[in-house]
């Protein structure tokens, strides 16, 4: 039975926040004695949770939730106003971009650097030096002060140090964000192999779908607040609460959110099978799923969402109306509308699904209901997995004993 990689105990984080806005040497001197007092602004209140061993939490929340803020104090970059985080293990961590960098050393002494900040000795460094530069893709660029590198190159050589120390206790914030796509793949295979090798890895990210993907826990933040620790599933229903209740997209700026909308909202939402009265479709059936929704003033930029996922909550199937080619007239009043699958291509097993209404850039979320209902689908084959893929099999260059020949079995019905 594992144990506990880190315990959150009661944890609260309080920053004092100037009110002067004195801009001048005059103004200071003219009002020295006038200095408002600092106000007290608590970025985590009373945060409680543990992380077993081996396991993958996720942080979510909106920006300004303490995502980032919590992920400091477990890192040890700042200290809790009150309570403990305990951590087992070495730790490394990828927080800010840039942080433990230092700008004026080349990419190779910050290499050695950030290696014994980590621990590691300078031979343990050295034998680790090729790895950590070929994973970050910096050959040409690691004799170069760091301070000329771009975003992504940070995030690169950062990400590869952290990881190529051999840590019991990953922690990473949404950085990653900001490297290219084929190197966040490169990034994902490096945690999924971290997985594996039973590591602990905490990290902070606005990715529904990344949390469903590869979290066995998930941790939901608001204005300072745990409104969740529990299943991705749990913790994804709780994030797009959120968004609905806030009015935010995914990766919204809170400075930029939209106000609370409600113009569109979801009433109801049901599965049509291809038989009445049989409440599941076989694979490849016609399935249809309708959304009844109201709209109570005209919204004209409105966008339906619909996606299926396995009973674990991965993706397996995403849609909108923009996307299939629909820019859809001013909505009034109450309406419905379907997406239909004239032949699902599932096998068998229960299918969650997610519908929404959004604006058309996603700057405003009128409305979700997460994985409330489900597409059930019975398989009369033998196949097996999530998804019916037409495949045949050629026996032609088959090489068999003298005399053989392939016969066709007889499937079970």
């Amino acid at each position: 039975m594992s144990g506990v990689a880190i315990e959150v105990v009661d944890v609260s984080k309080r920053f004092r926040i100037s009110t002067d806005r004195q801009s001048s040497l005059k103004e200071r001197v003219i009002n020295r004695r006038k200095r408002a007092k600092p106000v007290d602004f608590w970025a985590l209140h009373d945060i409680a949770f543990d992380v077993e061993e081996g396991h993958t939490t996720g942080l979510l929340g909106h920006n300004g939730s303490g995502k980032s803020t919590l992920l400091k104090c477990t890192g040890g970059i700042l200290a809790p106003t009150s309570g403990e985080i305990r951590v087992r293990g070495r730790l490394a961590s990828l927080l800010e971009l840039g942080a433990g960098f230092h700008p004026d050393l080349t990419g190779r002494e910050n290499v050695f650097l950030n290696g014994s900040i980590l621990g590691l000795t300078k031979a343990d460094i050295a034998k680790r030096f090729d790895d950590i530069v070929g994973f970050a893709e910096m050959e040409k660029f690691i004799d170069q002060q760091v301070k000329h590198y771009s975003s992504g190159m940070y995030v690169r050589l950062g990400f590869s140090v952290a990881t190529n120390v051999e840590p019991d206790v990953l922690l990473v914030d949404e950085v990653l964000a900001v490297g290219d796509e084929s190197f966040q793949r490169k990034c994902l295979d490096r945690i999924k192999q971290f997985q594996r090798d039973g590591r602990t890895i905490v990290f902070v990210t606005h990715g529904a779908d990344l949390v469903r993907q590869i979290c066995d826990r998930a941790v939901v933040l608001d204005h300072g607040e745990m409104v969740v620790h529990g299943t991705p599933s749990e913790a994804v229903r709780a994030f797009r609460d959120q968004m609905v209740a806030g009015g935010l997209g995914e990766g919204t700026e809170d400075q930029d959110a939209p106000e609370h909308d409600q113009r569109v909202r979801i009433r109801s939402v049901a599965i049509d099978y291809p038989v009445p009265g049989r409440p599941y479709a076989r694979t490849g059936e016609a399935v249809t799923v309708r959304i009844g929704y109201e709209a109570v003033q005209p919204v004209e930029d409105a966008v339906f969402v619909l996606s299926l996922h396995t009973h674990d909550g991965h993706l397996i199937y995403g849609d909108n109306t923009w996307v299939q080619g629909h820019e859809l007239p001013p909505l009034q009043g109450a309406g419905e509308i379907a997406f239909v699958f004239d032949s699902i291509p599932l096998l068998e097993g229960n299918y969650p699904v997610t519908v929404g209404v959004h604006s058309l850039h996603g700057g405003v979320m009128f409305d979700w209901r997460e994985q409330q209902e489900h597409v059930d689908v019975v398989n009369p084959s033998e196949a097996w997995g999530s998804v019916a893929v037409p495949t045949s099999v050629d026996l032609q260059h088959l090489a068999v004993t003298p005399g053989s020949v392939p016969t066709a079995r007889r499937q079970a019905s």
